[in-house]
């Protein structure tokens, strides 16, 4: 075990691209005398970011299948050339949505692919997830999971938490989840903005957790604001599976989730304001909560469950060993 070289944003230039380069003909090295030694008939890339399975594909000399589960709107000049190397290097493209597939052009568009859900999505009984958290019982509170980012949207729902629909309300917003390893300053982020809009008292940030259900269960209210198109978010697939009533941005691959009015609400990008009026009316209707979250947990536990994916991921490997 070792860590695969990967491509980032921030290695967009000559020498982190020669980095890059670098450490993945290491790796294409190594895991292609391992595919040879085992006799592996395919090598399946599960992220368009990590180039050794490419070349690892080639060295061994079987199909390669890249996964693209990334949207690069930010890649600026260099998407272009990364998508045609991505078309050209690959047996087969999956794409995990159709946001994430359309970036691709009209044109020989890649399969899409969603993810299923990987895990039995729950809530936690409501008294106790509270408890766990030190939340009041009767509070009324939106939550926001995942990696603390630049686009995930926990600045927003910070922003939310200021407007008049949630600040009369004595909305407590909580944030679950982590900064990446090097990127703690944007922890320190939200909170300056918290401070600075006179809503910390109301504000949670409990870090990472492992038991999701607990969050889901106190939780009134799931937010996803990616301010950036998100490809898949596994916090919506995830909160909706469990029966949350969900409030997403209506962009990326999060439409293809949340369907809007029918399995949750849908608001856009980066409109704080616009996310503490719908979450206001959520929280003021419990009856369509219910309604919503119900739908939810039944539409996206049949069109993203593991079974279909597997099913589909098994019939596109069997169509590439047989050609």
């Amino acid at each position: 075990m070792r860590p695969l070289a990967v491509i980032r944003r921030e290695l967009m230039g000559p020498r982190g691209l020669g980095l890059v380069l670098a450490r993945a003909v290491r790796d294409a090295v190594a895991l292609g005398r391992f595919a040879r030694r085992r006799g592996v008939a395919l090598v399946h890339s599960n992220t368009s970011v990590v180039l050794g399975g490419m070349l690892s594909a080639a060295v061994a000399g079987v199909p390669h299948v890249w996964h693209v589960r990334e949207i690069y709107s930010r890649f600026g000049r260099f998407w272009p050339l990364y998508r045609s190397f991505l078309r050209r290097s690959a047996s087969a493209l999956v794409c995990v949505s159709e946001a994430t597939a359309t970036q691709f052009g009209e044109s020989d568009r890649p399969r899409v692919i969603h993810d299923g859900l990987a895990v039995e999505s729950v809530r936690a009984p409501r008294s106790v997830a509270r408890n766990a958290l030190g939340l009041e019982p009767d509070a009324p509170v939106i939550a926001v999971l995942g990696r603390i980012s630049d686009w995930k949207g926990q600045d927003v729902l910070v922003r939310a938490l200021a407007q008049p629909p949630l600040r009369e309300r004595g909305v407590v917003g909580v944030i679950a989840g982590e900064a990446w390893p090097g990127t703690e300053a944007r922890a320190a982020r939200v909170l300056e903005a918290a401070d600075e809009l006179g809503v910390h008292d109301r504000l949670r940030m409990v870090g990472f957790r492992e038991d999701v259900e607990t969050v889901l269960g106190a939780a009134d209210v799931v937010a996803v604001p990616s301010t950036a198109p998100d490809p898949l978010p596994g916090a919506a697939l995830e909160a909706g599976a469990a029966g949350s009533a969900v409030v997403a941005s209506a962009h990326g691959g999060l439409p293809e989730i949340i369907r809007d009015g029918e399995t949750g609400r849908l608001v856009a990008p980066g409109d704080a304001v616009a996310l503490a009026r719908v979450s206001a009316e959520l929280l003021d209707d419990p009856a369509q909560r219910e309604r919503l979250g119900a739908a939810a947990a039944r539409d996206i536990r049949e069109r993203f469950s593991a079974g279909r994916l597997l099913d589909e991921i098994q019939g596109l490997y069997d169509a590439l060993l047989r050609a």
